[in-house]
């Protein structure tokens, strides 16, 4: 698929961007080009380090931001694939300063459309986040206006060769910031803070999230957003299993924090269909060609009312299924007995 294609991702120097630059150079290592792009020079340098240039001469390192549309529009000229995942996503910083996640977040979209309309681009694969569905902070009303501006960014494609999808999927294992390095984290003093006893979450390992913009690079036909099919675990379950001897403190719900991860919500339930392996939510549009996607999906439209929540969910992880996940893609040296 990528063989001889230029790729640029945005937040590349962030969880997802390393593992997906990882993937990318193992399995396509003729790809033409991987362009790392990314506003924070140290974490640029830092991976430069891992990924020397005469080792790897096809990987690039270009120093940008996506508010900066011209600096954007130059590092996508000759690309073929853009991966979007650059975003401020801490919840919490973006309810102080609601001003600069906005620009991030809905003018870094505005920006990338803008760059990969005015370029060569045939791809756009844009990360999103279950807070976008049904939001209740800010960061999810932004994430969910980024992702109706790269799905409407379809309408106007006139006769371009370019496609535009958006992934959504929930707490990713391991990543920076997440509940598991957390706990790992708190677990020496003894106390593990919980917000909610009732708390459940989605869970996908990093390696599942490339695989599913892999697979939306590949398969998009333009206009959907893809979900995945992931179980769910307890946040009781996975404090346990992370630190059995350790206190559980209830501390309450932080500001614009859900008790249940919501993928799909009931309103969604009119254009949602079963592919198989995801989801899909199509546009909200009469124009859209619905009969001709479903045909190349073998597409099954979900029964009205249908939501996806991680506590309503079908699939549980268990305690002894959570830690040989945390061993295998967080902490190879993870045990679950602390000796300090």
């Amino acid at each position: 698929m990528l063989e001889k294609k230029t790729v640029l991702i945005t937040g590349g120097t962030g969880s997802f961007g390393k593992a997906f630059v990882k993937t990318i150079l193992k399995q396509w290592p003729t790809v033409k080009k991987l362009i790392v792009y990314s506003r924070d020079e140290q974490k640029q340098f830092q991976m430069a380090q891992e990924y020397p240039h005469a080792k790897y001469p096809n990987l690039r390192f270009f120093i940008g931001d996506v508010r900066d549309y011209e600096r954007l529009k130059r590092a996508c000229q000759d690309v073929d694939y853009i991966i979007h995942a650059a975003a401020m996503k801490h919840v919490s910083i973006a309810e102080y300063n609601p001003d600069e996640c906005i620009k991030t977040n809905i003018g870094g979209a505005e920006n990338i459309i803008r760059a990969a309309l005015e370029t060569n681009v045939q791809r756009v694969v844009a990360l999103s986040t279950d807070k976008a569905c049904a939001p209740v902070n800010l960061y999810g009303a932004t994430k969910l206006t980024s992702d109706k501006l790269f799905i409407a960014a379809n309408n106007i494609k006139g006769d371009r060769d370019i496609r535009f999808s958006v992934v959504r999927y929930g707490n990713v294992m391991g990543s920076n910031g997440s509940v598991i390095p957390f706990f790992l984290k708190k677990r020496s003093s003894g106390i593990l803070p919980i917000t909610d006893l009732e708390m459940t979450r989605f869970n996908i390992s990093l390696e599942d999230g490339v695989g599913m913009v892999l697979y939306a690079m590949e398969h998009a036909f333009g206009g959907e957003l893809f979900i995945p099919k992931i179980p769910s675990y307890r946040i009781t379950d996975l404090a346990h299993a992370i630190a059995p001897e350790c206190e559980k403190e209830v501390v309450g719900v932080r500001p614009g924090e859900k008790i249940h991860e919501e993928m799909i919500s009931i309103s969604d339930s009119f254009t949602t269909y079963d592919i198989g392996e995801y989801f899909v939510i199509l546009p909200q549009a009469s124009n859209y060609k619905f009969e001709e996607f479903k045909i190349k999906y073998n597409a099954q439209k979900v029964p009205e009312g249908f939501f996806y929540n991680s506590g309503s969910n079908t699939e549980w992880l268990n305690v002894e299924e959570l830690r040989s996940l945390i061993k295998k893609h967080v902490d190879p040296t993870f045990n679950e007995t602390y000796n300090g």
